[in-house]
């Protein structure tokens, strides 16, 4: 059984997206499904450390962070500012 919502736990704002990222997510086929997980507090592959933060952070406004394995090389990193007002996708090199 799949114990994420299935709604959107806070609000993307503006989505906003690297270069590098868009070249990955045309790759992966499925762009839509890691932001998806991102909103849904389904944050990846980040240590449990950083789970507990975004258990925090969702709590109490700040910043979000989740980490995708896209490929055997490449990460997509999703950050979510603590107001909300914008989510952005990108590389870890671009950071």
């Amino acid at each position: 059984m799949n114990s994420l919502p299935t709604i959107p736990l806070f609000p993307a704002g503006q989505i906003v997206a690297t270069p590098g990222a868009l070249a990955l997510l045309e790759e992966a086929k499925t762009p839509l499904e890691f932001l998806s997980r991102h909103l849904r507090g389904d944050w990846g592959d980040v240590c449990q450390d950083d789970k507990a933060e975004n258990k925090l952070s969702l709590k109490y406004g700040f910043r979000l962070m989740s980490s995708y394995q896209i490929t055997d090389a490449e990460k997509l990193w999703i950050i979510t500012e603590g107001d909300r007002s914008v989510t952005t996708l990108l590389l870890p090199t671009e950071y």
